[in-house]
């Protein structure tokens, strides 16, 4: 696996760009596979007017990258790319991508699907919704939870 590409930031990243980053001059890899996460405007019986992400920086790109590590342990990986936003975000803005390159596709599939799961239960990133209510803080979800630990228990 090349140096994999971790990023924490306010910016609104181009999704175009960073598939590309995945397969430009990489004539190893026959299988690509990218996971783009927005802000949706309902969640748990809330309609959701904005988000706001907070996270502790030196924890989060360390367990980004210990997460990054123990997928390349698991597949044969090419390249890897995740990019996280923090701050304001408003609805359909893109918050998560998670790009990998592979040999194979299943390869790929897993380890996309691997990252994520695990980004979303151990990655310190905290959310806030803005709502016709007012502000709340977003609880973490039981089915996150069991989808990491499937991923654990192997």
């Amino acid at each position: 696996m090349s140096q994999p590409y971790i990023l924490v930031d306010e910016k609104l990243f181009d999704i175009a760009a960073e598939t590309d980053a995945l397969y430009q001059d990489n004539p190893t890899d026959g299988a690509v596979v990218t996971f783009i996460g927005l802000v949706r405007d309902f969640n748990q019986g809330k309609n959701i007017k904005q988000l706001t992400l907070e996270h502790y920086p030196a924890m989060t790109q360390k367990v980004l990258a210990d997460i990054v590590e123990q997928a390349n342990q698991q597949w044969s990986l090419g390249r890897v790319r995740v990019i996280h936003r923090v701050g304001d975000l408003a609805i359909n803005d893109p918050i998560v991508f998670v790009g990998v390159s592979a040999m194979h596709r299943a390869d790929a599939f897993m380890a996309a699907q691997f990252i994520m799961d695990l980004l979303k239960t151990q990655a310190p990133f905290w959310k806030k919704e803005q709502s016709k209510e007012g502000e709340h803080w977003v609880e973490a979800r039981a089915s996150d939870q069991t989808a990491a630990q499937k991923w654990l228990a192997k």
